[in-house]
C-alpha cells in the first residue's frame, strides 16, 4: 500500500492539469488488474506463497479508448488459462445494434416512453445524427456482408419462421414479419442462412425470399420445415424442388382445439401412438387409424388430421437419427426468444434498417457461436447419404 501512494504522489506532482485525468485513470487501471490478477493467481506479483495456483506470464499491450483520452494498458498474462480485465470487457455486437437502434428512435423524435426512460437510464444524453449514423454504419457493413454471403454446398435441412415486431411506416404503426432461415450443411452443421422482412402470408414474398437463397448458392435442399404459412409450400415445391414438412408442435396445438378442455389429453396421447413408428408406411397406417377412431365423437378433428397428413409426417421418410429435430421449428425457437426478447425493449422500431440491423447482429452472434461448437449439429456419418455430391456419397466398401 506504501509503494502505491509513493507511485500515486509522483504521478500528481509530474503530471501537468490536461494529463492529469488521463494518468489517474491509467493508475486506476492499473491497480484493478493487479488486484484481479492476484486473486487469479493466489498471491502477490513477486512473491513466493505455497498458497499460490497459477503463474503470470508477460504482459500485452493495449490501447483503452477513455473520455478522458487514450490510456495504454499493460495486461498481464496468464501461464494458464486467460485473463482479460473486467472494465475492458467488449460489448457485444447485438447489444451494439441495440444501443444504435434506440438512439436512431430517439434522435428521430419517434421513440416511445419506455425508450425514452431507457435512453436517459444509459446515460445517453447529447446524442447526435452523426454518432448515431457512424455506429449504425460500422454495424449495417458487418450483417450485410453476413447475410449476403455465399452458400456453398448442399444445405439438406431448412428451417423457417417468423416472428412479428412493430414499425413507423408512413406515420403508422404496422406489424411486420421477421423471416429467419436457418439450414443444416453436408457437414452437420448448423447456420444461420437468411433474414427478411415482409407479409408472411404472401406467395410472392416467399417464392422472392427462396429464389434469393437460390441466387446465393442454396442447393441440395431434401426438407424445409416450417408452420403453415399460406403459400410457402407452393414457393418450396417452385424454388427448391424440396419437401416440406409442417410444423407438429404448432399443428398439435391446432388438432387439440377441436378436442376440447377435458379430452385434449387422451387425443394428444392417441396422435402421439402415430409418431412413435419407425417407419413412414407404419406412421401413416396409424395416423388413418386414430383418424377414424376419433372421427365419430370429433370429426372435425379428424377431418383435419385427413387433410394434413402427408405434411405432418413428411419428416419420417428421413433418417431416424435425424427426426427429432425435424419434426417441428424447435430448433430455433430458442433464437426466435432471443430475438424476440431484444425486439420487446425497442418496442417500436424507426424503420425497417433498424430491424434488421438488430436481427442481424443476434442472428450473426448465433452464428459465430455455432461455429465454434466442436460437436456437429448431425453427425456426418447419418449426414452424408443426404447429399447431391457424388465424392460425398462414396459407395461401400467390399468385404
Amino acid at each position: 500500500m506504501t509503494d502505491d501512494m509513493m507511485s500515486l504522489r509522483a504521478l500528481l506532482e509530474k503530471s501537468s492539469d490536461a494529463e492529469l485525468l488521463r494518468e489517474m485513470v491509467g493508475f486506476a487501471a492499473h491497480r484493478l488488474m493487479e488486484l484481479e490478477v492476484e486473486t487469479l493467481t493466489g498471491a502477490a506479483h513477486g512473491a513466493r506463497d505455497p498458497a499460490r495456483i497459477n503463474q503470470r506470464n508477460g504482459y500485452r499491450d493495449r490501447i483503452w479508448e477513455t473520455r478522458a483520452g487514450a490510456v495504454e494498458l499493460h495486461i498481464p498474462k496468464l501461464r494458464k488459462g486467460s485473463y482479460f480485465p473486467g472494465f475492458l470487457e467488449p460489448r457485444r455486437m447485438a447489444e451494439k445494434a441495440l444501443v444504435a437502434v434506440i438512439q436512431e428512435a430517439y434522435v428521430q423524435g419517434i421513440s416511445t416512453r419506455s425508450v425514452d426512460d431507457l435512453v436517459q437510464a444509459l446515460g445517453m444524453t447529447g446524442i447526435s445524427k452523426s454518432q448515431v449514423s457512424r455506429l449504425c454504419s460500422e454495424i449495417d457493413d458487418k450483417v450485410r456482408t453476413f447475410l449476403t454471403r455465399p452458400l456453398e454446398g448442399d444445405w439438406p435441412y431448412v428451417w423457417l419462421d417468423a416472428t412479428y415486431v412493430k414499425v413507423r411506416q408512413a406515420g403508422r404503426i404496422v406489424p411486420v414479419a421477421v423471416i429467419v432461415a436457418v439450414g443444416v450443411n453436408g457437414d452437420g452443421r448448423r447456420e444461420v442462412l437468411a433474414l427478411d422482412i415482409g407479409p408472411s402470408e404472401a406467395e410472392t414474398f416467399w417464392t422472392e425470399f427462396l429464389r434469393s437463397l437460390a441466387r446465393r448458392g442454396l442447393r441440395g435442399v431434401k426438407l424445409v420445415i416450417s408452420d403453415a404459412h399460406e403459400g410457402l409450400k407452393a414457393a418450396i415445391t417452385k424454388v427448391l424442388h424440396a419437401t416440406w414438412q409442417r410444423c407438429r408442435v404448432h399443428l398439435m396445438r391446432n388438432l387439440l382445439a377441436h378436442a376440447g378442455r377435458q379430452g385434449r389429453g387422451v387425443v394428444a396421447a392417441f396422435i402421439a401412438t402415430a409418431f412413435a413408428q419407425e417407419d413412414t408406411e407404419a406412421a401413416r397406417t396409424q395416423w388413418r387409424q386414430v383418424a377414424d377412431q376419433l372421427r365419430p365423437k370429433v370429426a372435425k378433428l379428424a377431418a383435419m388430421m385427413d387433410a394434413v397428413e402427408t405434411d405432418v409426417l413428411a419428416y419420417m421418410s428421413f433418417p431416424a437419427a435425424h427426426r427429432p429435430k425435424l419434426h417441428s421449428t424447435n430448433p430455433i425457437e430458442r433464437l426466435n426468444g432471443e430475438i424476440k426478447r431484444r425486439t420487446e425493449v425497442v418496442g417500436i422500431f424507426p424503420n425497417e434498417a433498424s430491424i434488421v440491423r438488430l436481427v442481424g447482429a443476434i442472428l450473426l452472434e448465433q452464428n459465430d457461436e455455432w461455429a465454434v461448437q466442436r460437436a456437429r449439429y448431425m453427425t456426418l456419418e447419418t449426414i452424408a447419404p443426404l447429399s447431391d455430391d457424388p465424392i460425398v456419397k462414396l459407395p461401400a466398401v467390399a468385404a
